[in-house]
This record gives structure tokens, C-alpha cells and sequence, in this order.
């Protein structure tokens, strides 16, 4: 097994370039997106053991790196051009956040048997991890004193579901999109031409950007890319400290989105193309995270209250979203935005070219840190209350 945490890096590099050069040349490829690629072949080296489960490399690309690649690609974006998507977007989060409480309230009364006195606090747990993300996991955990053992078997599942996930919202616009093929390209002919056919005749775009930087790329253009995102986060560190109450990825989009309306700032090419890459590490990273065998270790309980959480959310955000017609794209974002968390959220949008979607996805994965806490909180409460 590899456990240099340079090597470590290399393979993940190895990884994504494999994956974006299939996507390139493959149309099934392409489909399915390098995303999506670079978590599955991740998965598979970690899960054979080349990789390991646990790496000084994850922490950082799962920290600073997917910081630096939010704050890259954001400098990129204007954010006139997404308000359209927010209402949809807001009422796909609301059924996704529900999905989950529904979930995790029927796998605590289901699998109580099987996991003992610590039942009510998974339930909260999973409920705030899939309605915004990792980071309510942590803060429940710790308000609910979860033990050491209950804690890391429940991480270990989280990981993996948070991994299979991803994978299933980078493929449900794809799958969802061969039964009705009319929803997609319906929107764009209104205003424009469809969006595979603008492509090459509006390189300017921020699709494109993701994959090209525009135009050549000076040594004064990379200087100013690294000191606005790297000072971008620095200031946001600082105020996330001083106002605690408020998270530091927060303060971070805020204040980049604030910079990136600067049209100066606006012109300089290749921030949206780093930041891509580095959100594809970070997708990889989830993936060779995903070891089946710490599941299997503490026993597969905890990983059916993660699964069964997931897919009572997953049939409530697809199933009623597609009813009250809401876009499949948007659905999967804002799936991705509870199961996640904004960056996962924005990591999908870019993956997939969905770039009108990018911030109200992040928004409501923002939004979903404090509605994770309070959500899971109640649901601790009402499972605690009901079985004793």
C-alpha cells in the first residue's frame, strides 16, 4: 500500500488526469463525466489497497485544496447570471432536507435493535450530515457525545455514502434525461441556441472556462490568481474567528464573490480551470476514502442507517421534485447540496456544466449548516423521546 503522502498525491494526479483524458476522448465518458470517473477508480484503489483509506494528503485537498478550488473558480463567475435558478433550487433543498429527517427517523426505529442506546444520536447525526454536509456531523457528534467506536464506524459509512452518492446525482441528469429528453433542450432555445452548440462559438463562457483557460496564461496572471484566492481565504479565516457564528466557507464565497465583480479581476483567464482541477482532486480524494472495510469491521448496521437515510432522501428529492416539475439538474445539485455540502455542490455544477445552477447550489449547501444542526437536533430529540 502506498502511504507517502507525496505518492499519495501522485496517484490521486495520476487519477484525475486519466479521468479527464477518457472524458475527452470517450463519449461514454463523457457522459458519465471526469468527476464521476475519478471517484470510481479512486474507490477501486483504495478498496484493492493500493491507496489507503486514511491520508495526510486527503486532509489537506479536503481542506485547503477544496478551499483554494472554490475560491478559483468563483473569481469566475458573475453572479447576475444565476438568479434565475434560485427559487427551484430552494424548494429541491427544502424536499431533499425533509427526505432526510423521513429517512433517518424510519432507519433509527428500524435498526434500533441492531445498534443499542447510541440510536437516537446517529439519527441526528445522518440528519444533519445529508441536509448540509460533513461539517454537522462533526458539531452533532460532539454535542450528543457520541463514542469514539459509534463515531468512526459512523464516519466510515458517511465517507462512502457521501462517495456513492455523488455518484448517483452525477448520473441521474444523464439517466433522467434518456426518458424525456424534451426537458433539456427545451429551456435554451427561448433566449439562445442550444448550450452543446454555443460551445465553440462562445469561449468565453464559464463551462468552457472550467476546461480551458481562454486564452494563454502570463506568469503575472498566476501571481494574481494565487494572492486574491490564498488572501481570499486568509481573510475569511480571520473572520470566521472574530464572528464564530458565521462559517469560514461563508465568509469565503462571500468575499470572493464580492472581488470577482471587479472587471478586472474578471478578465484574468485560468482561475476557473485550476479551480476545477482542484475540486476534481478533492472528488478523488472522497472516493479513495470510501475503504468497505471499516464498514465491515464494526458491523454493517451503521452503514444501513446511512444507506437506508439516503435513499428515503434520494425518493423524496426525485420522486416529488419530477412531480411539481422541478429541472433534474437542479434536483441533483441541491441533492448533492444536503448530502455534501456546498463544495460537493459546486463540484457537481462544474462537472456536469451546469454553471447558471454553481451558486445556488453553494447557497443552499450554506444554508443547510445551520438547518443540518436544527434539524438533527429535533430528530435526536423526537428518536430519544420515542424509544426511551
Amino acid at each position: 500500500m502506498i502511504t507517502n503522502p507525496v505518492a499519495v498525491f501522485l496517484v490521486l494526479a495520476v487519477v484525475v488526469y486519466v479521468a479527464v483524458r477518457l472524458e475527452e476522448r470517450y463519449t461514454l465518458f463523457r457522459s458519465l463525466s471526469a468527476a464521476l470517473v475519478g471517484i470510481l477508480i479512486a474507490m477501486i484503489l483504495s478498496n484493492v489497497g493500493i491507496l489507503p483509506g486514511n491520508s495526510t494528503t486527503y486532509d489537506f485537498l479536503s481542506s485547503t485544496g477544496v478551499s483554494l478550488g472554490i475560491a478559483l473558480i468563483l473569481l469566475s463567475v458573475d453572479v447576475r447570471s444565476v438568479l434565475q435558478a434560485g427559487p427551484g433550487m430552494l424548494a429541491a433543498f427544502g424536499l431533499g432536507a425533509v427526505g432526510t429527517a423521513i429517512g433517518s427517523t424510519t432507519a433509527a426505529l428500524v435498526l434500533a435493535p441492531l445498534i443499542g442506546p447510541e440510536t437516537w444520536k446517529l439519527a441526528g447525526q445522518f440528519t444533519g450530515t445529508y441536509t448540509g454536509g460533513g461539517v454537522n456531523f462533526a458539531a452533532l457528534g460532539r454535542a450528543f457525545d457520541t463514542s469514539s467506536e459509534m463515531f468512526s464506524a459512523a464516519i466510515a459509512a458517511d465517507v462512502i455514502m457521501t462517495a456513492l452518492w455523488m455518484a448517483t446525482c452525477l448520473a441521474a441528469p444523464l439517466l433522467f434525461s434518456r426518458k424525456k429528453p424534451t426537458p433539456s433542450p427545451a429551456p435554451p432555445p427561448k433566449q439562445e441556441a442550444a448550450p452543446d452548440s454555443d460551445a465553440p462559438e462562445k469561449p468565453f463562457t464559464l463551462e468552457r472556462a472550467l476546461y480551458n483557460s481562454g486564452r494563454p496564461m502570463a506568469l503575472s496572471d498566476a501571481a494574481a490568481l494565487a494572492t486574491i484566492a490564498v488572501g481570499s481565504m486568509w481573510a475569511a479565516s480571520e473572520l470566521g474567528a472574530l464572528i464564530p457564528q458565521l462559517p469560514e466557507v461563508l465568509w469565503l464565497t462571500t468575499i470572493v464573490l464580492v472581488v470577482a465583480q471587479v472587471p478586472a479581476i474578471k478578465k484574468i483567464p485560468g482561475g476557473a480551470m485550476l479551480g476545477n482541477y482542484l475540486l476534481l482532486l478533492f472528488l478523488a480524494t472522497n472516493g479513495a476514502m470510501s475503504v468497505i472495510a471499516n464498514i465491515i469491521e464494526v458491523g454493517p448496521a451503521v452503514f444501513y442507517f446511512a444507506l437506508g437515510t439516503v435513499a428515503m432522501h434520494g425518493l423524496v428529492i426525485f420522486g416529488l421534485g419530477l412531480l411539481f416539475r422541478i429541472d433534474v439538474r437542479t434536483l441533483a445539485i441541491a441533492s448533492q447540496a444536503n448530502v455534501g455540502g456546498p463544495a460537493s455542490a459546486m463540484a457537481l455544477a462544474s462537472a456536469r456544466g451546469y454553471m447558471d445552477r454553481l451558486l445556488p447550489g453553494v447557497a443552499v449547501g450554506l444554508m443547510g449548516y445551520a438547518v443540518g444542526n436544527y434539524l438533527g437536533f429535533a430528530v435526536a430529540s423526537l428518536i430519544r423521546g420515542w424509544l426511551g
